[in-house]
């Protein structure tokens, strides 16, 4: 059982902080759903809307680079070339990254709209000298 907990534990740390790292690198409406109980295959998404192909691609390379330095590699990367939908599938979590004209089309949202939010916060910024 705190086997399972534990790898309950790392899946929500990484769905947030691919939400952070997404946020970091401009990503806009970004949501966490969590998917226990209603999903088979997985217990997160990450949904992101990018704003251009390069910055998508950004986002995804920061969220891959992430899961491999906490040694949860990424198991499957789709669209990357494409740039439409980059998908970012680490098990228990599943990044999706839409161009705003895709995600709207695809609406995870509605098609998972009985699942719960995972509220994060965006990281804060260090205070500096001149901020005091």
């Amino acid at each position: 059982m705190a086997r399972r907990a534990s790898r309950d534990d790392a899946a929500r740390k990484l769905a947030i902080d691919a939400a952070r790292l997404a946020h970091d690198s401009r990503g806009e409406d970004i949501i966490v759903l969590n998917l226990r109980g209603m999903s088979p295959v997985t217990d997160y998404f990450v949904v992101v809307t990018g704003t251009s192909d390069r910055q998508m691609r950004s986002v995804a390379d920061d969220i891959k680079k992430h899961g491999r330095e906490i040694g949860q590699p990424v198991w499957h990367v789709a669209g990357r070339d494409s740039a439409r939908w980059i998908l970012l599938d680490f098990v228990d979590v599943v990044v999706h990254i839409f161009g705003a004209e895709y995600r709207g089309y695809y609406d995870l949202e509605l098609i998972w709209g009985g699942a719960p939010r995972v509220r994060w916060r965006r990281r804060r910024k260090p205070q500096t000298r001149s901020d005091s």
